[in-house]
């Protein structure tokens, strides 16, 4: 496996993991932020498993998961995540989690993936920034179910 260039992935910010948590831009864009940490790499129409992916993640997903749409590849993030750094979003965030009301799989996996964004700056010894770029803004959406135009359907 190689390093990873840090250089070119998207950063990382409150700001944007806000945008995440309030649900303020597509799954497509939570996804690609996960999968450039793990070295998968664009090919044609999907991202690929690529020589910075831990051999783990490339054999159970040679094409990169659907982290946000997909049960079991939200559950391996939800484990690759270090005990140490599970409580990130609180500490971090003040992230409380969703209200009952709130409580749908796309925004449960969407706390999964900041949280593992989270973790993966923690292991890194890197400090979260306060602002930085953020997502194509998109407004929260009617059916959170559903989510986003072009969100794939969560199973």
């Amino acid at each position: 496996m190689l390093p990873i260039d840090v250089s070119e992935l998207w950063p990382l910010s409150r700001e944007l993991l806000m945008q995440i948590l309030e649900d303020r831009c597509s799954d497509q864009f939570v996804c690609e932020r996960i999968w450039e940490r793990l070295g998968y790499v664009p090919a044609a129409e999907h991202w690929v498993a690529g020589p910075a992916t831990p051999q783990p993640w490339a054999e159970a997903f040679p094409q990169a998961p659907q982290v946000i749409a997909e049960r079991p590849a939200s559950v391996r993030l939800t484990r690759s995540i270090a005990k140490e750094h599970k409580q990130l979003l609180k500490q971090q965030l003040q992230f409380a989690g969703y209200r009952i009301g709130e409580l749908y799989p796309r925004r449960t996996r969407r706390a999964t993936a900041v949280s593992w964004l989270l973790a993966w700056l923690a292991e890194r010894s890197e400090a979260l920034k306060e602002q930085g770029p953020l997502a194509p803004e998109l407004p929260v959406p009617k059916d959170p179910v559903s989510g986003h135009p072009g969100d794939r359907a969560v199973a």
